[in-house]
């Protein structure tokens, strides 16, 4: 639920840095993680090769009932991580669950050193995988003799609780899903199918099988209403007894864990891939609007250049008509001029001077000379 991983790496790259130094060095750091998990570590110079480990984790909870301390189930599973490299202090800091006291100097020095700190920075799933499979070894003992197989309620985050149910063949796990945005809703819904459909395909057919529905299943009838309302329907897993053989019953209760956690990385991701996707094509639809504006301006420059080449044809050819004109109206009023008459008349120059002059010819339009 926190991380796929079960190692933390905040805590692993400080107890690295304190196994690494060739000087004892005093260390006094709090490390916050998700999930409301907190970690203490502390050493002194004057305490060589040792540190203190304290851990603050929400615990795993069956229904209602409270867990206020770690089982010894639990505490078991703690001390054989590494039985020489780590010691349970009694009692625990104040604040915290569980207080261990790290033997640095017998830490192996060879390629092995890696691997014990890796461990030892998986206390906290440790903790957490150990509850649940306590519960589900222990779980409703009673019940199952009686041929009556209840839902367990399992709450390690309020809003992501999930069931347990214990069958002689098998064991079912419910999650009921829930999502803040309806976007997410539809990726989920999508992604919940395709499961469905890989998880039925004989390349996984080893793979535990996968079931959605809209509507609570048939086993968790009689729970609360609040606890089955949701808008992502519930996702269910059957575990055969395959499952939980040796090595793989870890894997598959951390499977278990952190199914929220993956089902909301594959939507964040899923949703980032979208608006990625979304932006890209938004980004060369502009691209091809202004590619398409730029040849436009270019057409209507052309087409403008035309236009004006054309006008100014249009012009000459006027010009040279009123050139035309005017030189064959100054050759008519030549030849009248030219005209001698023997006899006067009395009024006739004022008449040729107002009927037989030809008018002059200017055009309105200013035209600037083209360089």
């Amino acid at each position: 639920m926190a991380s796929f991983e079960r190692a933390s790496p905040a805590l692993k790259e400080i107890l690295l840095r304190i196994n690494s130094a060739e000087k004892p060095i005093e260390v006094d750091h709090h490390l916050y993680e998700f999930g409301s998990v907190e970690y203490h570590i502390k050493s002194s110079a004057s305490e060589t090769q040792v540190a203190y480990l304290s851990i603050s984790t929400p615990l795993l909870t069956q229904g209602g009932l409270l867990s206020y301390g770690l089982s010894p189930y639990t505490i078991q599973m703690v001390r054989e991580i590494s039985t020489d490299v780590l010691e349970i202090v009694e009692p625990a800091k104040e604040g915290y669950q569980l207080t261990l006291r790290l033997d640095f100097s017998k830490i192996p020095r060879g390629k092995d050193y890696l691997k014990v700190i890796t461990e030892v920075s998986s206390v906290q799933a440790v903790i957490l995988s150990s509850q649940l499979k306590e519960m589900l070894l222990n779980v409703n003992s009673w019940d199952i003799s009686q041929g009556m197989y209840k839902p367990i309620k399992l709450v390690y985050h309020p809003r992501e609780p999930f069931y347990v149910i214990r069958q002689p063949q098998k064991i079912i796990a419910v999650f009921p899903m829930r999502f803040k945005e309806h976007s997410d809703v539809i990726i989920a819904t999508s992604f919940f199918q395709e499961l469905m459909d890989v998880g039925s395909s004989e390349k996984w057919s080893k793979a535990p099988p996968c079931s959605w529905s809209p509507i609570p299943p048939p086993e968790l009838r009689g729970e609360p209403f609040e606890d089955l309302s949701t808008n992502g329907g519930f996702v269910s897993f059957d575990i055969s007894s395959r499952h939980v053989e040796g090595k793989r019953l870890d894997k598959t209760v951390w499977s278990l864990l952190n199914f929220y956690a993956y089902v909301k990385h594959h939507v964040k991701c899923t949703r980032g891939f979208i608006q990625r996707r979304m932006r890209r094509r938004l980004e060369s639809l502009v691209e091809v609007l202004q590619n398409s504006s730029l040849k436009e301006d270019v057409h209507v420059k052309k087409v403008k250049g035309t236009a004006g080449w054309r006008y100014m044809k249009k012009l000459v050819k006027l010009s040279s008509k009123s050139k035309t004109l005017k030189r064959r109206c100054r050759d008519f009023t030549r030849k009248i001029k030219g005209i001698r008459f023997p006899i006067k008349i009395h009024g006739f120059g004022r008449f040729r001077r107002r009927w037989l002059t030809m008018p002059k010819f200017s055009s309105s339009r200013v035209y600037t000379r083209l360089k």
